[in-house]
């Protein structure tokens, strides 16, 4: 078993250069295989567990892939399989953008139903409720979702019921090739929406509306592949500026976009921590406590809920009690367990978690129990005094490239380990 070996106390100093969105990348790749011909070069790829499984699955749909430095090329020419059953699919969440993409490249599509963190109830419905609205038949039958359509899926209107990333991108993978106009209605405006949705348009696709709660998409019948890099990790570069703060060091971050971020800055800044903005960096620094603060989690542009629990372990060693409102999923507070472990003090009652803030935290060993918990162990073991070790990392590698790397070089004394 693979463990985190941290020896806490050291304040974090230096730079760090933020690798590409997680979240925009995994839906990226699925967008590739809509390309009629040529081939796609995805850049600014993070070498991550779940853009590797991605590469494993398209290559068994029948795609050229070639591996690069930071980077993917891909092929789709060779793809005539609308099934993607291999284990690999159900390992992460984001496999479930297969079923819009193969379902708009042709007209049907068997995907295992998809796996992830479990930090809740994380149903498919409003995916579903698109692509029925656009015409398509689906079921879901011994653990496989099918969607198919007889003749071609149509544009549609479709108002989702709650505000979903995965729904919004599914529906507009889908839409890409739709006979007429789609017309999504409160859509969600994440950054990596808009991101995938100029991928698509670089493609040959043809959206409006990307990043507001109305998306336009008018369906083409020909795409193209092109070059694309992705985005910087608005969530990795979120979990450094934590991290800065939580060791009251002062760390600058390299390639990212600072208006993704500025809900996590107001929250620092709030706590009494300096954070300076570049056109594509960001400083944080500070060598007081921070104080306790509160904190609700919401859809972009609100605080992020991937962030909500690195932020946990700041507010655990503020200054003060602190609350948090996690509004987006029910079952992410796993990690707060982890945290009385190493002496954090606070408790849970359904979605709102009230931590007291204490002056220090102690090493023992934790359990990374989703991927953004493994990163709230990841900033505990770094300002707890003693050796912590982490486990599980499995989920951490999904989401974090290189964490230990990175980490090590802003001067922490972390090292990954065999048990």
């Amino acid at each position: 078993m693979e463990k985190l070996l941290i020896e806490g106390g050291k304040k974090l100093s230096g730079k760090v250069k933020i690798s590409g969105a997680k979240n925009a990348a995994v839906a990226i790749l699925p967008a590739a295989i809509l390309a009629d011909h040529g081939v796609c070069t995805i850049d600014n790829l993070p070498d991550i567990e779940d853009t590797n499984c991605l590469e494993h699955i398209i290559r068994n749909l029948g795609a050229t892939v070639e591996k690069l430095d930071g980077a993917m090329k891909i092929d789709p020419t060779g793809i005539t399989s609308h099934l993607a059953l291999r284990d690999e699919v159900k390992r992460m969440r984001a496999s479930y953008y297969l079923i819009g993409a193969l379902l708009a490249k042709f007209g049907k599509a068997e995907v295992v139903f998809p796996g992830g963190c479990n930090i809740g109830v994380r149903p498919i419905d409003q995916h579903i409720k698109g692509f029925e609205a656009m015409g398509a038949k689906v079921s879901i039958e011994h653990g496989v979702i099918k969607a198919y359509t007889e003749n071609g899926l149509k544009g549609a209107n479709v108002y989702l019921d709650v505000v979903s990333v995965g729904a919004t991108i599914n529906i507009m993978l889908a839409a890409t090739r739709a006979e007429g106009t789609t017309i999504i209605e409160n859509a969600a405006k994440e950054p990596h929406i808009v991101d995938v949705a100029n991928f698509l348009n670089s493609m040959g696709a043809n959206i409006k509306g990307a990043g507001t709660d109305v998306i336009k998409v008018k369906g083409v019948t020909e795409m193209v592949a092109n070059d694309y890099s992705v985005i910087p990790d608005q969530i990795e570069a979120g979990t450094f500026m934590i991290a800065a703060a939580a060791t009251r060091g002062d760390v600058t971050l390299l390639n990212v976009i600072p208006k993704h971020l500025e809900s996590i800055t107001a929250k620092l800044l709030e706590m009494g921590i300096s954070v300076e903005e570049g056109e594509d960096s960001l400083r944080v620094y500070t060598n007081e406590r921070p104080k306790g603060i509160n904190l609700k989690t919401l859809p972009y542009p609100g605080f992020p809920t991937d962030l909500q629990q690195p932020m946990s372990t700041l507010l655990a060693i503020s200054e003060g009690r602190s609350m948090i409102n996690e509004s987006i999923w029910e079952g992410r507070f796993k990690h707060i367990d982890e945290l009385k472990k190493m002496g954090a003090s606070g408790k849970v009652e359904g979605k709102i978690a009230i931590l007291e803030g204490v002056e220090t935290l102690s090493g023992t060993e934790v359990e990374a129990t989703d991927l953004r918990a493994g990163a709230a162990m990841v900033i505990a073991g770094l300002v707890a005094k003693g050796t912590t070790r982490v486990t599980n990392l499995v989920h951490v590698d999904r989401g974090y490239e290189k964490i230990e790397d990175k980490f090590t070089a802003l001067g922490a004394s972390i090292r990954r380990i065999e048990e």
